[in-house]
Formats: C-alpha cells, structure tokens, sequence
C-alpha cells in the first residue's frame, strides 16, 4: 500500500497512462493528484473522464489548480475567459466538443477539488502555496493555494542559503516549519534546469514540465523513488502544448 503524488497532468492522458503502468499502480494505492488535470495537450475532457471513473476503484485526492478553476468557470456559465483561452483553454475547449460526457459528473469533479490535502504524518499537499505565516488554514486569499509562487521561491532561497538544516526549528522560515513535508506543483521544476521532481528544504515540487517539454511524474511519498513518462511533445508530435 503506497501513497504516491503525481505532478500537473495538463491534459496529456497518454503520459498519465504510461506513469500509472511504470509504477506499477494498484486499486491499494493512494492517488493524490496535485491538480492542472486541463489546459495544454487534446485530452483535457478524456483525462477527466478517466479520473472520475479512476476515483471509483481506489482512493484518490484531488488538488484543486488554478485550470482547473478557470475550467470549471467555463461549464458553470459558458463564459470564455480570455487569459484562460490563450493559456490552453482552446484545446480544452476542442476536446470537451469533441466527446460526449455527462456535464453534471464534470461540474462535480470540479466543484469536488481540494484546495489542500493534509495527510496524518502532517504531510501538506496543495497545488501552488500559501502566504498566511500561520499556515493553510489560516490563509486570507484562498486563491493563493492554486496561483502562489513565493513558497516555492522561499524555500528554493532558504536551500540555497544553507538553512535547510532549521527546519523544525524557531529560526526555519514559518511558513515551511509548520508541515513535516509539503508537496507542490504550479511551478516546473524545468523553470530551474532540473526535469525531475526537485526538493528543496522540506518542499518537494512534482510538476516536472509535463504542459511544456517536460514529462510527467509520479513519487511515492514514502521511499521518494519516481517514474516518469515519455517527453510530452513525443507523445503527442503534432501538437504544441502550452509551448507557443
């Protein structure tokens, strides 16, 4: 029984698939999902599909990220948003008119999203940060759990600067000493030149590109050992992604 994470999806089915059958997932597995299942490659609407029937044969968490947001404001009131359209909303678009699907089941997949997970080993997995010095369940700006950056940031400065080692302790920053672990996605981690899941003090970012050049990946929480899928773009050769 294994509690594994797995990084931005950002409608590239194919990868998910292949990493799902490269770790060797079973209905005893956890799933915790860290959200941006929309928005990039053809399958946004199959992926979807896929995860509301996966979400019936094994237990899964669903982090809630900020495409997701703006998709499930489109089903809401079929209202285009035009930073959401220009950011892989059109292909998400395309596959929505391309399947059949039951409407309600998606607005409650969508409406369903965690904003943050916490595990009983006070393991945080949420889809981008926080700013609330207090922690997640103090935060005043929810939108921040899927649009954060300045967690990342911190603790990719703190490691940089040879703190890592306060962590646990008065002098660590805050906002990183209140969770034994934290897990994000938002921000690749090929940002910072790196195409693997990347820790930085006591924060694990997963989303390894998977919407641009990247892959996908899945990590057991536990042993810290990952698979990856094929480069996005050779799984789907014809189309760009989010890389324009």
């Amino acid at each position: 029984m294994r509690t594994l994470t797995i990084g931005d999806i950002h409608g590239g089915f194919k990868a998910l698939i292949q990493v799902l059958k490269r770790a060797n997932v079973t209905p005893n597995d956890t799933l915790i999902f860290m959200g941006d299942y929309v928005d990039g490659w053809s399958e946004s609407a199959e992926l979807v599909e896929f995860l509301i029937d996966l979400n019936t044969k094994q237990k899964c968490v669903f982090i809630r990220g900020n495409h997701d947001v703006w998709c499930h404001e489109w089903l809401l009131d079929s209202h285009v948003n035009d930073i959401w359209y220009a950011h892989g909303g059109k292909e998400t678009l395309e596959s929505y008119e391309r399947i059949s699907y039951d409407k309600q089941q998606h607005l409650e997949f969508y409406e369903n999203l965690e904003n943050y997970y916490i595990d009983d080993q006070n393991r945080l997995f949420i889809h981008a940060g926080f700013t609330s010095m207090h922690g997640v369940t103090k935060e005043f700006y929810p939108k921040n759990f899927y649009f954060d950056r300045t967690l990342i940031e911190s603790a990719i400065l703190a490691e940089q600067i040879g703190i890592e080692k306060l962590i646990g302790t008065k002098y660590a920053p805050k906002r990183l000493n209140h969770y034994k672990e934290i897990y994000v996605g938002h921000t690749p981690t090929i940002n910072y030149d790196c195409d693997v899941p990347m820790k930085a003090t006591n924060l694990w970012d997963v989303d390894t590109g998977a919407a641009f050049t990247g892959k996908l990946s899945i990590m057991d929480i536990d042993t810290k050992e990952f698979w990856q899928s094929d480069p996005l773009p050779t799984l789907y050769p014809t189309e760009k992604g989010r890389n324009k």
